[in-house]
């Protein structure tokens, strides 16, 4: 019984993963879309002083953009909302299967190979260049640079 219990418990705690809660109130609790798509009438329509149309035009105005606004929107994300839901999940699960399986083991079989690499150039220059410009140091180090000024 105690271990149906943890079995019936583990299955839930799995499936809470996949399906947490969401915020029907705040449905952009990262501010992604706070300033990018926050387009009200005031923001789009204007009258500037002295080119006033009537209040009932401007009142009515008002409505229809608000209103059209908020009925295109909803229509548009009820037919297109979950389709597009699903490309873009398949998308970010590529995007996600490409980085786990083929981005960061190539980075780090590259950092591996480059390692060796590494330790032979490093060990040629310490052969091979370090007395080079040691003896070049040597000769050059009693060079004198006299400047005189000619009246």
């Amino acid at each position: 019984m105690a271990e149906e219990r943890s079995d019936m418990d583990e299955r839930i705690i799995i499936k809470d993963q996949h399906t947490k809660e969401i915020d029907l109130v705040n449905r952009d609790p990262k501010h992604i879309n706070e300033d990018v798509v926050k387009v009200d009438f005031e923001d789009v329509i204007a009258e500037p002083v002295g080119t006033y149309s009537f209040d009932g035009v401007w009142k009515t105005s008002y409505t229809t953009f608000t209103v059209s606004k908020y009925w295109c929107y909803r229509l548009l994300s009820a037919v297109l909302g979950i389709p597009l839901a699903v490309v873009w999940g398949f998308l970010f699960a590529l995007i996600s299967f490409c980085h786990i399986w083929a981005v960061v083991p190539c980075i780090k079989s590259y950092l591996i190979e480059i390692q060796c690499v590494s330790r032979i150039y490093s060990l040629c220059i310490h052969t091979f260049c370090d007395p080079l410009f040691e003896a070049l140091s040597k000769i050059c180090s009693n060079i004198r640079v006299a400047l005189q000024k000619e009246i």
